[in-house]
């Protein structure tokens, strides 16, 4: 199963394995301007992305938003903001997730 939290800046995507530990995460920010995603999956590790939004072109209609290959991930500034803004999620989440992307970066 999973979970999804959301605010102006940032989504985040929990999943779950049926023991309830989490097998993997999506962080999504910069919501709004130029937005990136940051998934880990327990099994595979990360992946970083552009979020293409699917706005149509010339006139052409919407399509579905797409994860597209992106550059590095900055990870100090994005961790201070997901953090303050994480005080509505579950302490045990935020620090697994923090945790889990300065294993790997840092």
């Amino acid at each position: 199963f999973r979970r999804w939290f959301a605010d102006q800046h940032f989504d985040l995507i929990v999943w779950y394995a049926e023991d309830r530990s989490i097998v993997g995460f999506q962080l999504c920010y910069d919501k709004g301007k130029n937005e990136r995603a940051l998934t880990w999956k327990k099994d595979s590790g990360f992946t970083h992305r552009a979020v293409d939004d699917g706005e149509g072109i010339g006139g052409h209609q919407r399509m579905t938003p797409v994860l597209v290959p992106d550059g590095a991930f900055d990870t100090d500034p994005v961790l201070q903001a997901f953090q303050q803004a994480g005080k509505n999620v579950e302490h045990d989440i935020v620090t697994f997730v923090v945790q889990t992307i300065r294993g790997q970066t840092g």
